[in-house]
């Protein structure tokens, strides 16, 4: 993994701890900091868009509350969808 790829994702992982919503950042932080390292650049760029998202609205996409527009379907939200944190 080259350094820049690395900064990368340990920005993402970060970003992902630190969302703004308390629920937002246990699912999204547990998430990266157990699948980042496995996302490939296109995914990472799947990942960063959805992260632009806020937060009350990703989060009742994540948990099923409502459906995501058809333009943020993607594998990685699936991945982060299929997701279960214990703790």
């Amino acid at each position: 993994m080259t350094g820049e790829l690395a900064d990368r994702r340990k920005k993402l992982v970060y970003r992902s701890a630190y969302t703004g919503t308390k629920e937002t950042d246990l699912l999204l932080g547990n998430f990266a900091r157990r699948h980042i390292a496995s996302l490939t650049e296109r995914q990472l760029d799947i990942y960063e868009a959805l992260l632009e998202i806020e937060d009350p609205r990703l989060y009742k996409w994540i948990t099923g509350m409502e459906v995501a527009p058809a333009e943020y379907q993607s594998d990685v939200l699936e991945l982060i969808c299929d997701f279960k944190f214990v703790g």
